[in-house]
This record gives C-alpha cells, structure tokens and sequence, in this order.
C-alpha cells in the first residue's frame, strides 16, 4: 500500500460508515439536533466532502475532522442534506506538505468533493492554497495553522490562529499578574511559530514590554534543555505555542526544574483540553492560563450541549473533547446549513463556493461573535474575539470573557468589519 493511499482515510459517513451505528435507535439520534433533525436515514446520492489533517507524526492534531465526522454522521441519520448523505474523506497529510498537496489532488481531482470542511493541519495550507483557488475548491477549515490559512483567498478557519491566541495568552498574563517580559515557545514550522510569536512581540513592545522568541524542532525536541534555555533570561511569563502533546513534556519539565512558583506559564488554545489538567497534576493548580479561543468545554449553552451530545453519541472516546473539536463541529454545522439551502439536485463544487462565500452571519454561542467569510475581505480571520481560562484542580476555570485582540496585523480585519457593520 502507498504511502498516500495509508494517508487517504475515507470515512463512509455517506453509505457504509454508518454501518458501525446501525444499532443506534432514533430516540438516541433525537438528543441531539443536525441538520433536518427528523430522525430517518438519509439514503439518497451522496455528496463527497473532503478534509486534510496532520495525524500522523509529532501530534496527532485531528480531532477538528474527527468531531466534524461526528455532526457528519448525525446529519445522515437526520435526513442528510435534503435526503443526500454526506460522504466525509479525511486525508493524513503525515506533518509532510508534499503528502498534503498529493492528497488535495487526490481529493479535489479524483473523489470531486464540494468542499472542504474541518481541516487541521500545520503543513497543508501553504502547500494547497493555489491549488484550492485554482479549482474554486472553498475550504472551512476547523482550525487554521500557519498564517497561509489566515490569508489564502479561498481558506476560512473558523478558529482564531496561533498568533492570536498566544497574544491573548500573554495579554491576560499581563494584565491580571504584571509580567512584563516574556519568552515565546513555539514550533520551527514555516509561518507559523515565528509568526506566533512576532504576535506577542509586536504587542509587547507596543506596551512597553518585551517578548523574545525560541522556535524548536516539535518532532525531535528536547524539553528539559528548551524550558532551560527559556528559563534561562528569568522571564515573567513563558508563552507555550505547541501542540498537545509536545506542550506536555514541556510543562513536566518545567515542574521538575522547580520554575512552577517563578514563572507565570500560559499556551495557545492548544493547551485548551479536558484532559491537561488532570494530566499536570495538583502542582499545577491556578498556575497555568491558557487561551481557550471558544465556550468553555463544560458550557451549559444550547450549541455547546449539542456539540457535546453529538461527540458522546457518534465520535469515540479517544476524539478529544477540546477547543479543536468544538471548531470541526462549529465548520461542519455551517457547511450543513449552508448545504441545506440549496437544491439537493444541483449541488457541485461551484454551488457550493458561491454559497459558502455568502455566509454573512453564523452564530453559536461557542463563539464570541458572528463569524462571517467575506467573500470581499482582504482575508479571513473572522474569529478575533476571545475567551480565556486558568487551570482549576482537575478542570478548567474561565477567568476572562470575550476580549478582543489587539494585534496590528488585525488592521484590514478590523476595517473590513467597520466597513460591513459587523460588531466585536
């Protein structure tokens, strides 16, 4: 089997993946709501719609797709779009951008899906976004990486990039504790951890502050000596813009080192997940803010409870129920009402574009705001405003409601939506 054909994962969401659920009854498909919410299977064409994510390699960073999956099976339990199922590809592009255009290919040209929706990836929007734009393929990504995702013409996350979570991360460190310098972590990946924490410098020095910056290889890292060297100019703050799993070791090491009491620690969204703070320990207790870009995971709001329904009843245990997976949900249920509203008949590639880029308006209440694509905005990066939390025993607390970030790179952003009356 080819390497690309192992990266290649398709999900029969549409036809055969809803085999594994045939024993789900429809008073369990009635707990939650997606798409026509009227409980019959949708058995009609289905329609091909792709995703790519960086599986395989130093992270697994795929619960966006994972948890888009999931609404995508409940959708086809609830009548599909207009009696047409979904069938959802998801490509491992391995952290390999030759494997990431390889897969678009093969997604775009050869399974002729309409879009692309809940996409997580730190390598394909840099390798797919000519590609994308070349054949009028939209993509909602669930999460968007490298600064290529946030200025593509055809890319629309709907989280709000490393770059502005790292700022808000040490905004609020700032804030609530003083710190005045800081140390940026973050991955030697091309646009995304330099431009992470350039965010943080350029905020930092518009303050009065300082920031510096170390970028480590996030498949070959060593954290005791990358939290040493961090440590090593007796910062306030160390702004963590690593994935999971590689934040971890980092934090541990920390403990170790005894910078637990010295050093105020704050991360990404990407620290934001259930299960980190069980995973630190009680040493950690209050200490580390993360930003969470989203609703609190243990919300009680109406959208977050169905996000949550629909993870317990079709994703498996191991999907994490992160800030990741409420993105992948929030891109798969605007590509469902998007979908919705157009005749099932003639639904292709280009009817969808044209609609997608239409979306002017879409609420949640896990989001701070309206989220719009702005289908004549200089780029896309509708989701500025956030929220952020602090680690409270084995959970989570918030302790910052939805702030916007201030970041000069936001200019164009902020203009555009002065300009279409859309308010933060």
């Amino acid at each position: 089997m080819s390497r690309l054909s192992r990266s290649l994962m398709t999900t029969a969401a549409g036809v055969a993946g809803l085999i594994g659920f045939a024993a789900m009854t429809d008073c369990q498909a009635a707990t939650v709501k997606c798409g026509l919410s009227n409980g019959h299977k949708a058995t009609g064409a289905p329609i091909n719609i792709g995703a790519i994510v960086s599986k395989t390699g130093p992270d697994d960073f795929s619960a966006s797709a994972r948890s888009a999956e999931a609404y995508f099976k409940c959708v086809n339990d609830n009548g599909g779009i207009n009696g047409r199922p979904v069938n959802y590809i998801i490509g491992d592009d391995q952290w390999n951008p030759e494997t990431a255009a390889q897969l678009r290919a093969k997604l775009v040209d050869d399974q002729k899906v309409v879009a692309m929706v809940g996409n997580s990836s730190f390598v394909e929007c840099a390798a797919n976004a000519k590609g994308y734009e070349a054949s009028n393929t939209l993509v909602i990504a669930g999460v968007g990486v490298p600064r290529e995702c946030f200025t593509a013409k055809n890319y629309a996350p709907l989280n709000a990039g490393p770059r502005l979570s790292s700022i808000a991360a040490a905004q609020y460190i700032h804030e609530a504790y003083g710190a005045k310098t800081f140390v940026c972590v973050a991955p030697n990946i091309p646009n995304v951890g330099a431009w992470s924490c350039d965010g943080i410098e350029t905020w930092a020095k518009a303050n009065g502050l300082k920031s510096t910056t170390i970028l480590v290889d996030p498949g070959s890292s060593d954290a005791n000596s990358t939290i040493l060297q961090a440590a090593s100019s007796k910062p306030d703050s160390i702004i963590l813009g690593m994935p999971k799993g590689v934040m971890l070791p980092l934090m541990v090491a920390a403990e170790q080192q005894g910078l637990i009491d010295k050093i105020k620690f704050g991360s990404a969204a990407s620290g934001y997940s259930n299960d980190v703070p069980g995973a630190l320990g009680a040493a950690w207790d209050g200490k580390f803010v993360v930003n969470m870009e989203f609703q609190p995971l243990d919300s009680k709001e109406a959208d977050n409870t169905n996000w949550l329904g629909v993870m317990d009843t079709y994703a498996s245990k191991d999907v994490p129920r992160d800030t990741f997976a409420q993105a992948g949900y929030l891109a798969a249920r605007l590509a469902t009402e998007t979908l919705l509203k157009l005749d099932p008949a003639k639904i292709d590639r280009d009817s969808v574009t044209t609609a997608l880029r239409g979306v002017t308006r879409f609420e949640s209440d896990i989001l701070c705001s309206t989220w719009y694509y702005g289908a004549d905005a200089p780029r896309h990066n509708a989701n500025n405003t956030l929220r952020t939390s602090v680690t409270s025993g084995n959970t989570w607390k918030a302790v910052a409601g939805c702030a916007k970030i201030v970041d000069p790179e936001l200019a164009d952003i902020r203009a555009y939506e002065s300009k279409a009356g859309i308010v933060r």
